[in-house]
């Protein structure tokens, strides 16, 4: 049983998780190295499993690591909006808000978000449309739409906008157990670039992609392109190619039950941020405004 771990251990596991740094973890959460070291190896020996990977310059997640991460995140959500609900429920409140996602924000990161808000504010209706990014930056500077989710780092001139980053998520290399590169603890760009690359179109990512590939002199031997993030995933898991794709959207395996690996990648690779945006001097409602305040409050913006 893993009773007798705590809520500050769960903290510090997802700040490692995050920044991919113990150092980097114990600034954040304004504690010693060794604080972060500590609670992790106690969490390690509680759960009989290893949650990450050591390598010289910091961790990676282990796939059983992913795994306890979605479970540690939702229970220090469900521990926050416990502490914060009467708050949020000093009086009723109703109306509509209604918003724009892209693709990937609605498939893997705003859905949970819709249900804790429900839970603070049954009455409030959230209308949700799926547009690609520019539709959803018209849809919000012409007031269609009160919030637009979207990835941030693909957006052009974002100070048309209010705007807040409520993710930065790591990009990493899937690859599949058997192939050769998941034996090297960091492969470079250069490494990654003498074996077939797959390529996820979806959400303006092989654009995206490819500055960085550019930035660094080189460029994926292509296999496939696929707007199918499940797709790709399957490539991986049965050794068809490679990605390199966030953490935000990573999974240990495949929906054949293959399994999949994330390895840090050692060349400077941007990480994906994605966020919210909205109208500059935009009048919202009362349920916008709680939808807006509740993302910026949850992600401690």
């Amino acid at each position: 049983m893993a009773s007798n771990i705590t809520l500050r251990q769960l903290r510090y596991f997802v700040s490692v998780a995050q920044s991919g740094q113990f150092s980097l973890a114990a600034m954040q959460e304004n504690v010693s190295q060794s604080t972060i070291s500590t609670a992790i190896m106690a969490i390690e020996e509680e759960l009989g499993v290893r949650l990450f990977e050591r390598l010289p310059q910091g961790v990676s997640v282990t796939p059983e690591g992913q795994d306890f991460l979605r479970h540690a995140r939702h229970i220090l959500e469900s521990v926050r909006d416990a502490l914060e609900s009467p708050r949020f429920k000093e009086r009723s409140l109703s109306g509509r808000v209604r918003i724009a996602a892209s693709y990937t924000v609605l498939g893997y990161f705003l859905p949970e978000l819709m249900a804790r808000f429900r839970a603070s504010y049954p009455d409030v209706a959230l209308e949700v449309v799926e547009l690609e990014r520019l539709d959803v930056e018209a849809a919000v500077l012409d007031g269609t739409v009160d919030i637009g989710m979207v990835i941030l780092s693909n957006v052009q001139k974002l100070n048309r906008f209010g705007h807040a980053t409520l993710v930065r998520s790591r990009r990493q290399l899937w690859v599949a157990p058997s192939h050769p590169l998941a034996q090297v603890r960091t492969p470079s760009l250069a490494d990654i670039a003498r074996h077939p690359y797959l390529l996820l179109t979806a959400d303006e990512g092989e654009q995206s992609a490819l500055a960085y590939w550019r930035g660094a002199g080189l460029s994926p031997d292509i296999y496939t392109r696929t707007s199918s993030i499940e797709a790709l995933r399957g490539l991986v898991g049965h050794g068809f190619g490679v990605t390199i794709l966030s953490d935000m959207i990573y999974r240990p395996w495949s929906l054949e039950g293959k399994r999949i690996d994330a390895r840090p990648v050692l060349d400077a690779v941007p990480h994906m941020a994605a966020g919210m945006l909205w109208r500059r001097g935009a009048k919202f409602s009362e349920a916008a405004e709680a939808f807006q305040q509740f993302l910026i409050q949850s992600f401690g913006v």
